[in-house]
């Protein structure tokens, strides 16, 4: 049995990182994860291959090949997923679906053959059994949550490493919170579930056995969900395993609630953490109560996310407007906290509705849904009917994007971060690919840029002040580079 696994592609996002990529010569920020891990559960006898269309084309020839081809893929990718399917039926090729993609909405893909939904862990099996006797039905799905000690090491064989930016591994799924506007709960669940120690050991002794020595993004949607159990079993491991493998870096997903620990904090840099992305969405507390994101309210936001950056750990912030309680001095207002936080990576989105949320529930009973989501966090566009009226929204939104991602106040950000963080490790030796986004962006930003004057002004002021962070400065006027390129089309459209 031959099975061809497919990632379709993305389109130009945020967090595609497309623009600063070519700064080091990288196809793509992440590879497939779900897909890789679906091959270690795959039987030895099935011959497997990975197309990742972000980083190589579908060829007629891979097509040719397969017996089936299994597609995940996220909402962001919905149209690039429709083209694949297109093309498998063209070709012959029965198709094989999962991922949240296709378990939200498999209404939207007549042309699919089977369906594999919720966690491969448990459809997958029944799936393989029913190919083995010959009668597979189209759908398999479940409501059981797996224990993921049995998930299986990812097939990074499958992989060229040098194609992407970092590798991701995941510890749990699920988060013990219950945001209005995030389906992630639906999906995984509100009780936290989480491989081993010794699996999230052996997972990083992998990638480094592959030829893996550089970041790692754990992919949790709250990594800190059950700070006891972090602290008393995987971070103790993770602290000996970075000692022994300095050169990895760690960055994940978090919950504001992380302020509040400061053993936490230096446990997760001692481990080799240095980025956090915190969902922060709002300074208004009427909206986050609104939201239920309890775990921001009733604290200085601010003066938390100094804390945070304070201990070692970069945040990068989500922000959400369109909440209904929204007026119009929450634009100025994102803007101010953005700028004053330091948060340098702020991911700005207008509110939208996806399926399987207790907002998409709620905007339907009100006759306010107005279509789907594309999953594109930064592109402006809506799904529900705003009380603000909806022009002024956008005319807002874009205000935001404009003001924080200018080079002025951009490059300011960086400094307000610099002044507050204080990198745990400083690679003295800095990689050939390091030294290569350097240059580059001595030329890119320093010399032809609109930017130059700020870049120039930036890195003179971070070599008299703040010396240990000179590579985080070069990263930070990388990203805003990326950050400006994709708030700019966006705008226009």
């Amino acid at each position: 049995m031959n099975i061809l696994l497919i990632y379709p592609e993305f389109v130009d996002t945020f967090w595609g990182f497309k623009h600063a990529l070519k700064f080091i010569g990288k196809d793509a920020t992440f590879p497939p994860l779900g897909l890789l891990t679906v091959a270690s559960m795959l039987p030895d006898d099935w011959n497997v291959r990975l197309c990742d269309m972000n980083v190589e084309r579908l060829r007629k020839r891979d097509l040719a090949w397969a017996d089936y081809a299994f597609i995940s893929a996220m909402t962001v990718q919905k149209k690039s997923s429709k083209r694949v399917l297109q093309r498998c039926l063209k070709e012959e090729v029965k198709t094989v679906a999962g991922g949240p993609l296709f378990t939200i909405e498999p209404q939207s893909f007549p042309e699919v053959d089977h369906f594999v939904l919720n966690e491969a862990e448990v459809t997958l099996p029944d799936f393989i059994r029913d190919v083995r006797n010959g009668n597979p039905r189209r759908e398999y799905t479940s409501t059981d949550f797996p224990d993921m000690t049995q998930t299986p090491i990812p097939r990074w064989d499958l992989l060229n490493l040098k194609e992407y930016a970092s590798m991701c591994i995941q510890y749990s799924r699920g988060c013990p919170f219950n945001c209005d506007f995030c389906n992630v709960t639906s999906l995984f669940g509100q009780k936290q579930r989480y491989k081993s120690s010794s699996q999230i050991t052996s997972e990083l002794q992998s990638l480094v056995d592959a030829g893996w020595k550089k970041d790692v993004f754990f992919v949790d949607d709250n990594f800190i969900g059950n700070k006891g159990r972090l602290k008393r079993e995987l971070l103790p491991d993770l602290i000996e395993w970075h000692t022994n493998h300095p050169t990895t870096n760690f960055n994940t997903e978090a919950s504001m609630n992380i302020a509040d620990d400061p053993e936490l904090m230096d446990m997760l840099v001692r481990s080799g953490f240095n980025k956090v992305f915190i969902g922060i969405e709002t300074p208004d507390e009427e909206s986050l109560t609104a939201c239920s994101k309890i775990q921001n309210t009733k604290r200085d936001l601010i003066e938390d996310v100094k804390k945070i950056q304070r201990a070692g750990l970069q945040v990068q912030g989500g922000f959400i407007v369109g909440f209904d309680s929204d007026t119009e001095s929450i634009f100025q207002r994102q803007i101010d906290f953005i700028q004053k936080s330091g948060i340098v990576t702020a991911m700005v989105g207008l509110l939208q509705a996806p399926f399987g949320t207790r907002l998409y529930d709620r905007m339907q009973e009100e006759g306010r849904i107005i279509g789907d989501t594309t999953g594109d966090n930064v592109d402006g566009s809506m799904n529900i009917v705003p009380i603000m009226n909806a022009q002024k929204l956008k005319n807002g939104y874009h205000e935001i994007l404009n003001k924080i991602y200018s080079p002025r106040p951009y490059y300011q950000r960086v400094k307000t971060f610099l002044r507050e963080y204080d990198p745990a490790s400083f690679k003295a030796k800095l990689s050939r690919q390091d030294i290569w986004a350097f240059v580059k962006s001595l030329f890119r930003l320093g010399i032809i840029g609109k930017e130059r004057f700020q870049y120039w002004k930036l890195l003179v002021w971070t070599a008299v002040h703040r010396k240990r962070s000179l590579p985080d400065a070069v990263t930070l006027a990388i990203y805003g580079f990326h950050f400006r390129k994709v708030c700019i089309q966006n705008i226009k459209h």
